[in-house]
């Protein structure tokens, strides 16, 4: 009998609280039960777009004469790691218990896109309702319960989610390839990350450009204050103005203007992700994974937002929300609230604004992690900016003649603090005395003062993060403005970090974000319609309007496939700097084989400031791995695995300590149904591997599930064969007299 109703949400915390509030208590595996409501999770992105080889064997060589690839009969995939949770949701939304399907994944094409492939992956029919959410908390959760929608409401939003998924595999898989094989390295390419990595080039080569230009003041003394001529271009200008400069001046004009400026809005994620730079230092995917933790706790509202206001239906909860933020600060709150200037429902897209929760108010924030707890601090202080008086100030602006030369001054007399009185940067008073027209003032002393013009400053990831969201033309009503999203910006700097593309680099105040030698190479040989900004900008309104229905989907993909089809016909290899960049992947080379492998935890090395490392290390791991399993696939004939060339090929590439990792990893992860041998198996036991569920993704599934698992005992064995033929970290520290390293520091297995 039909009873139950299913309702499937993007993440296992949003669907804990949303069952708490339906009364489905019970926890099953992969979905919770009671109530007349079963609540289940996604893992992100269930359904996935499959690679280029599996439409044709041959795509698994990267050849141009193949290009442009172009599939027609779309197929999607479910990665290894999330087969479980997928067959789970797939006996719910089949099972006869259950009569209707609401989706509660992220609110917006994305989630939209995650849901709708899950629902056609399984084969479901079932009627559909629509739920969104912009916070966790339970008032929130039972409005939007009580306003849900149909699913065909939704239906435009998902051809636009589908056609822009589709058009990124089609640019990204044909012009990663097409440079790749050009130039002789991975050239991981796309519509955002190219022109992402173009805005820093471009920003270098007008620092390495700029011609500094000096200019010169005359500046007179007046006693409690100076006064400053026009800008001259030469010295001797200046100096003539000195010279002539007499004991007395007069003051020709006097007046004076009120000013102010009105409060900040509240944070987005891009907002937020410049401000903690900014003032804390931390990096634009910290701040992503510290608000994140945050929402999973129920202290913040959902973090990929990209709007700065709350809306109407809001505005009475403004006052206990600004209350909340003060304690949470351990400031006094403001004596008037303004909580017209932070609501605006037409300002409000898929989420509100990002502000603390009121749960937050009764938390006891000393047990917070402390980049979280400082994050939730600097969320709060912007909602206390946020809802104050404008800064007021009254400016005075004065006009001195002293020998023929007209000096200026201007003086400020705050009025009313407003919100600065929450803003770190203090805003002093630099009131001048009372002077009126034609009064004569004596003349201390006077001066040339001279300056120089400055080149741009370095990107650092806060103001690139500015420069993303502003990039292109894009249209008002668009879902995705500029560069990527609130939600993969951070990713994307990082993925450029990853790549060998940019590179931090820490100055007195702030870090630098710098495009490496193979940055700006790569830069320089992109086709002009993946360097520009513009790509996103014309992607975002044809978008707008397969959502509004005034062009069809396969109108957009057409147009799509065209461009490709250009772009792999007409690009035209530059010699000279496919030689550099040839050259550049043999040391890059070199150094990825050479890296230590890094053994430790997230929290260790969050802990000890190494989390830089932890993140090389893990990219590399996940490269290593699919290095192995790709090595397998090509020396795998006739039911022999050729064990050795395998190794040959990964430790070429990287080297045999990560390579052991990896393996040991995959020993550990994958140990059933006695798929290892008792030697191999206490060959792993042995290694240095930590118990974090993070490094799940860095051992080989596929060697094990897919490929023979005798034959993968046999790689394990060669792989420990070829190990112990090698004197161990120890035995060289020793032979060379020094003292070997600690176990926790230890990257390499001691044999």
């Amino acid at each position: 009998m039909n009873t139950q109703t299913l309702i499937i949400t993007e993440k296992p915390s949003v669907a804990q609280a949303i069952a708490a509030v339906v009364g489905a208590l019970a926890r099953k595996d992969g979905y919770f039960e009671g109530g007349g409501y079963i609540v289940g999770w996604c893992l992100g992105h269930l359904a996935q777009l499959v690679s280029a080889e599996a439409y044709d064997p041959q795509f698994s060589r990267w050849r141009v004469a193949d290009l442009p690839i172009l599939p027609h009969d779309w197929r999607y995939r479910v990665p290894q790691d999330k087969r479980k949770q997928f067959g789970n949701l797939r006996w719910l939304m089949l099972s006869d218990d259950v009569s209707q399907v609401i989706n509660a994944c992220d609110a917006g094409r994305e989630g939209e896109l995650i849901f709708r492939n899950l629902y056609e992956l399984t084969g479901c029919t079932k009627p559909t309702l629509r739920l969104w959410l912009n916070s966790m908390e339970e008032a929130e959760i039972r409005r939007a319960l009580s306003d849900l929608h149909p699913g065909s409401d939704y239906d435009r939003l998902f051809a636009a989610a589908r056609c822009r998924e589709r058009a990124d595999w089609l640019v990204g898989i044909n012009a990663t390839r097409l440079l790749s094989v050009t130039y002789h390295r991975t050239l991981n390419t796309g519509r955002v990350v190219s022109p992402t990595l173009a805005l820093l080039t471009r920003r270098e080569a007008n620092i390495a450009g700029f011609v500094p230009e000096s200019f010169y003041t005359a500046q007179l003394h007046l006693g409690s204050f100076s006064a400053e001529s026009k800008l001259f271009s030469n010295r001797a200008e200046a100096e003539e103005a000195v010279v002539s400069a007499g004991g007395k001046c007069v003051v020709t004009a006097v007046s004076t203007k009120e000013k102010s400026e009105a409060a900040p809005a509240l944070y987005d994620l891009t907002t937020l992700q410049r401000d903690a730079n900014r003032v804390l230092g931390y990096t634009a995917q910290q701040t992503l994974d510290y608000a994140q933790s945050l929402y999973e706790k129920r202290l913040c509202t959902y973090p990929r937002t990209d709007s700065r206001y709350l809306t109407d239906g809001m505005a009475d909860g403004v006052k206990s929300l600004v209350l909340c933020a003060a304690g949470i600060c351990g400031l006094e709150p403001p004596f008037a609230v303004y909580a017209e200037q932070v609501c605006d429902s037409a300002k409000v897209s898929d989420h509100h604004a990002l502000v603390p929760t009121m749960s937050a108010e009764d938390y006891e924030l000393d047990a917070l992690p402390a980049g979280e707890r400082e994050l939730l601090r600097l969320m709060a202080a912007q909602v206390l900016r946020a809802v104050c008086a404008p800064y007021r100030w009254l400016e005075t602006s004065v006009e001195l003649a002293c020998g023929g030369v007209t000096y200026s001054v201007k003086g400020k007399t705050v009025l009313d603090p407003g919100w600065r009185v929450y803003d770190s940067t203090e805003r002093r008073d630099s009131s001048l005395p009372e002077l009126h027209e034609g009064d004569e003032l004596n003349v201390l002393s006077a001066e040339v003062k001279e300056g120089q013009t400055s080149p741009p400053a370095h990107f650092t990831e806060g103001s690139l993060l500015a420069a993303m969201e502003n990039a292109g033309d894009t249209p008002d009503e668009a879902e995705r403005k500029g560069l990527g999203t609130p939600a993969t910006r951070a990713g994307i700097i990082e993925k450029l970090v990853a790549a060998g593309f940019i590179e931090r680099k820490k100055a007195k105040k702030n870090t630098a974000l710098i495009p490496t030698q193979t940055g700006e190479a790569l830069s320089a040989v992109l086709p002009e319609q993946l360097a520009s900004a513009e790509l996103t900008s014309e992607w975002e309104r044809k978008l707008i309007q397969v959502e509004c229905g005034e062009l069809s989907p396969e109108a957009f993909m057409a147009g799509i496939e065209g461009m490709v089809r250009e772009l792999c016909g007409s690009y035209t290899p530059m010699s000279a700097i496919r030689e550099c960049i040839i050259d550049r992947a043999g040391k890059e080379l070199e150094k990825q084989r050479t890296a230590p492998v890094y053994t430790q935890t997230p929290d260790y090395a969050r802990e000890h400031g190494e989390l830089d490392q932890y993140r090389e290390s893990k990219r590399l791991n996940v490269l290593c791995k699919e290095a192995i399993e790709q090595a397998v696939r090509d020396n795998y004939r006739d039911n022999r695995l050729d064990a050795d060339a395998v190794w040959r090929d990964v430790t070429a590439q990287f080297g045999a300590e990560r390579a052991a990792f990896v393996l040991a990893m995959t020993v550990r992860e994958k140990d059933f149904d006695g798929r290892f041998s008792r030697e191999n198996k206490a060959w792993a036991k042995s290694q240095p591997l930590p118990p974090d569920p993070e490094h799940r993704g860095q051992y080989c599934s596929y060697v094990v599930d897919k490929a023979h698992p005798v034959l993968t005992d046999a790689l394990v064995t060669h792989a420990r064969r070829e190990l112990e033929k090698k004197p161990s970290v120890k035995e060289k520290l020793q032979s060379a007299g020094k003292p070997p390293r600690s176990a926790a520091k230890s990257a390499v297995p001691e044999l």
